[in-house]
């Protein structure tokens, strides 16, 4: 018996970014505007449906901080530029741009796009299907299982498939363990400085040797336990005077439910693709998509 075909759920912020920033801003359109961001994510996209086939392709949408992150730590995203001023446009007629692809889009609310993501992966599970969630946001190494596999752009060969063995041979962790471990290690990119001292490597063996971060904190609550465990004086000084702190990164790391509706089987609408991108001046993509056409 062969494996369904997946749904393809996209991190549309992550991928937009990713593609604005690798393609020249000079790559213009009809209209004399940038569309960078446009063409490099189509590219991404149709590598992606070559090579997983799927059932149905969704592109997910979100705040760009959820308010219930920063309240609970005011740095989160705070360091974040600006979306660049080439890139405004783009992202506005993205969701209309892709949708005459086939390919629907769906916004989180008040939530982030990782969010969506996770929740149509679980969805998409619980129906007996599998998804691939193409994104750049390593948090959504949390939602690897047997059926949903990380699609992670960058590599040097194309996109790496991010299994249960490839998230634990790349941090060390469990999948599940990934919230804890970010909480742990800490992640710049979102402003979380986690436990001062406990580097990746050092993380990763807590979590191996304990499970969670709430059985360390436990743990060091009690100095004689943890130095009899084998924490470092430096590991538990950090997990108890940052107890609360660690928390609340954990909590900042770990997907909030959204609501959402599984969606139907469908195919990529070549032609009409082909002319949106033609409509936007980006012929040599209308050119590719007229081929897929055929």
């Amino acid at each position: 018996m062969t494996d369904p075909a997946p749904l393809l759920v996209v991190d549309a912020p992550s991928l937009l970014y990713r593609a604005f920033f690798a393609l020249p801003s000079s790559i213009k359109g009809a209209d004399g505007g940038s569309v960078n961001a446009l063409l490099g994510t189509s590219n991404l996209l149709l590598q992606a449906v070559e090579r997983f086939a799927p059932r149905a392709v969704v592109l997910c949408f979100g705040a760009e901080a959820a308010a219930y992150r920063t309240a609970a730590w005011p740095g989160y995203h705070a360091d974040r530029p600006p979306m660049p001023e080439d890139l405004v446009p783009q992202w506005e007629v993205a969701p209309g741009f892709f949708g005459a692809f086939g390919w629907p889009s769906e916004h989180a609310g008040d939530l982030e796009a990782d969010d969506l993501l996770g929740a149509f992966a679980r969805l998409e599970t619980e129906a007996g299907g599998r998804a691939v969630l193409f994104t750049g946001d390593r948090d959504m190494f949390q939602c690897v299982t047997e059926d949903v596999t990380v699609l992670y752009p960058g590599g040097k060969g194309g996109p790496m498939e991010m299994d249960p063995a490839a998230v634990r041979a790349k941090y060390g962790v469990d999948p599940s363990q990934v919230p804890d471990f970010i909480a742990l290690r800490g992640d710049p990119s979102d402003g979380l400085p986690g436990a001062k001292g406990i580097g990746e490597k050092t993380a990763a063996k807590l979590l191996r040797e304990h499970g969670t971060l709430e059985a360390l904190l436990v743990l060091a609550a009690t100095p004689v336990a943890a130095r009899s465990a084998g924490l470092s004086p430096r590991a538990i000084g950090a997990l108890t005077d940052q107890a609360d702190e660690l928390r609340a990164f954990r909590d900042i790391a770990t997907l909030r439910p959204v609501d959402v509706t599984r969606p139907e089987d469908g195919q990529t609408r070549w032609a009409d693709a082909a002319a949106a991108a033609r409509q936007r001046g980006m012929n040599r993509l209308a050119e590719r998509l007229d081929a897929l056409a055929t």
